[in-house]
C-alpha cells in the first residue's frame, strides 16, 4: 500500500496468488498479440485497396490484357493482380497446348479464379482467428483467476480469524484484478474482429466482382476463337 492506503496496480499484481499472477501474464501476451495483428491487418488492407485501386484503373484504361499481363507476369502478384494473372495464365497454357474447346476453357478459368480468391482470402483472414478466441476466452480466464483469487482471500481470512475490510479488501482487490485485466484483452480483440472482418469481406467482395468481370470478358473471346 501507498501512504494513503491505496494498491497500485504493480502491488496488487505482485501481491497476488501465482496462479493469478500467472493468468495476469497470460492476458497481458494475448492483449499485446491481439494488437499487433490489429496494426498488421489495418495496414494491409489499407495496401490492399490501394493496390486493387491501382490496377483497376491500369485495367480499365484500355490497355491490351496481353501487355498487362506481360507486365504483371514475373511479379510477385496480390489482390485482383493475383486474380487476373492466375486466369490469364491458364488462357495462354490453354490456347499454347492446342486446347479449343470453350466449354473446358470457361471452366477451368472459373476454377482458377475461384482457387486464387479463396487464397487471397486465406492471406485476408490470417489470425483474425486469435482475435475472436481472445475477445471470447480472455474474459472468462479472467474470470478464473478472480474466482481462484477470491478463494485464495477467504482461506487467507480463516486462517488469521480477522474478517475486518482491511485484511479483506486487497485480496479481492488482487482477484479482481484477473477480470480486468480479462475485460482489457477481451474488449479490443472483439471490436478488432468486427470490423477488420468487416474490411476482409468488402475485399473478397471485389476480389469477386473483378472474378466475374473479367471472367466474362475472357468468355467472351473464347466465342470469338471459337
Amino acid at each position: 500500500m501507498n501512504e494513503n492506503g491505496d494498491l497500485s496496480l504493480i502491488q496488487l499484481f505482485t501481491e497476488a496468488d501465482l496462479l493469478v499472477q500467472a493468468i495476469v501474464i497470460g492476458l497481458i501476451a494475448a492483449s499485446v498479440w491481439s494488437w499487433a495483428i490489429i496494426v498488421d491487418k489495418v495496414l494491409l488492407y489499407r495496401r490492399v485497396n490501394a493496390q486493387m485501386n491501382r490496377f483497376e484503373r491500369v485495367f480499365w484504361s484500355g490497355q491490351s490484357l496481353e501487355e498487362l499481363y506481360g507486365s504483371l507476369e514475373s511479379r510477385n502478384t496480390t489482390g485482383m493482380a493475383a486474380v487476373f494473372v492466375a486466369a490469364m495464365r491458364e488462357w495462354k497454357r490453354s490456347f499454347e497446348s492446342g486446347a479449343r474447346s470453350p466449354i473446358g476453357l470457361s471452366t477451368r478459368i472459373e476454377k482458377v479464379l475461384d482457387v486464387t480468391i479463396s487464397r487471397e482470402m486465406e492471406r485476408m483472414e490470417s489470425r483474425l482467428l486469435f482475435l475472436a478466441s481472445t475477445g471470447s476466452a480472455a474474459p472468462f480466464v479472467g474470470l478464473f483467476g478472480t474466482v481462484w483469487g477470491i478463494m485464495v482471500a477467504f482461506q487467507g481470512i480463516a486462517n488469521t480469524g480477522s474478517s475486518s475490510l482491511t485484511v479483506v479488501a486487497p485480496g479481492i482487490a488482487q482477484a479482481l484484478l484477473a477480470t480486468a485485466f480479462g475485460l482489457f484483452a477481451a474488449i479490443p480483440a472483439v471490436v478488432g474482429f468486427n470490423k477488420l472482418s468487416n474490411s476482409a469481406s468488402k475485399v473478397g467482395q471485389r476480389l469477386e466482382g473483378f472474378a466475374d468481370e473479367f471472367g466474362a470478358i475472357l468468355s467472351r473471346q473464347v466465342d470469338e476463337r471459337s
